[in-house]
C-alpha cells in the first residue's frame, strides 16, 4: 500500500555540501533510537547556523523560498536537540536533492 503524503510534493534542493561522516551516536550509551537529518536540513543549518548567512541568502543558494529554508531550519535544530537530550544516534541521508559539491574537502 502506497504512502498519502499531506500537501504538495517536495521539490528538489540545491545542497552544497555531503558530510563525510553520516552517522553520529552517543558514546557510552546503549542504542536507543536514530533520528534521520536530511542534506537539505543539514545545508540550511550549514549555511545560517554556520556560515552566518541571512535566511533570504540561504534561500536563494538553495533555490527554496524563505519559508521553505525557514522549515528546514527548524525541522533540522529539533532534530539535533531531540538526539542530544535523548541520547539518540543521527543519521544524516539525502532526498530530493541537487548536489553542486562545492564545499566538500
Amino acid at each position: 500500500m502506497r504512502e498519502r503524503r499531506r500537501g504538495r510534493r517536495k521539490f528538489a534542493r540545491w545542497v552544497s555540501y555531503i558530510p563525510p561522516v553520516t552517522s553520529y551516536s552517543p558514546v557510552g550509551a546503549p542504542y536507543k533510537r536514530s533520528i534521520v537529518i536530511t542534506y537539505s536540513e543539514l545545508e540550511a543549518m550549514r549555511l545560517v547556523d554556520v556560515e552566518g548567512k541571512t535566511q533570504e541568502e540561504a534561500a536563494m543558494e538553495m533555490g527554496i523560498s524563505r519559508k521553505t529554508l525557514w522549515f528546514e531550519l527548524k525541522n533540522g535544530r529539533k532534530k539535533v536537540a531531540e538526539a542530544i537530550l535523548n541520547g539518540w544516534n543521527i543519521e544524516i541521508r539525502g532526498e530530493n536533492y541537487y548536489y553542486r559539491g562545492e564545499h566538500n574537502e
